[in-house]
């Protein structure tokens, strides 16, 4: 399968959304930098991408809301934010 900015956003907002845990975020992020094909188009751009989320597990790098926001705009993305009662 041929990785897209959409394939990467989605793993984010997977993330967000607390449907993936952290460690599989960082797992995903991995595995696809050592077998993935990116969109040719945009490899580079993807590739640092995924690598930056490959290393959300390393305390000095860890994974913010404000790193969510900037790797989702770097892929053309705007995160929103809905509250809903509980």
């Amino acid at each position: 399968m041929t990785i897209t900015r959409q394939h990467v956003a989605g793993k984010i907002a997977a993330y967000l959304r607390h449907e993936i845990a952290l460690p599989d975020l960082v797992d995903w992020s991995e595995q696809t930098l050592m077998e993935g094909e990116f969109d040719e188009r945009e490899s580079e751009l993807l590739a640092r991408v995924v690598a930056r989320l490959g290393v959300a597990d390393v305390r000095a790098f860890g994974l913010a809301w404000e790193d969510c926001e900037e790797i989702l705009a770097e892929l053309g993305f705007v995160p929103r934010v809905e509250l809903v009662a509980a």
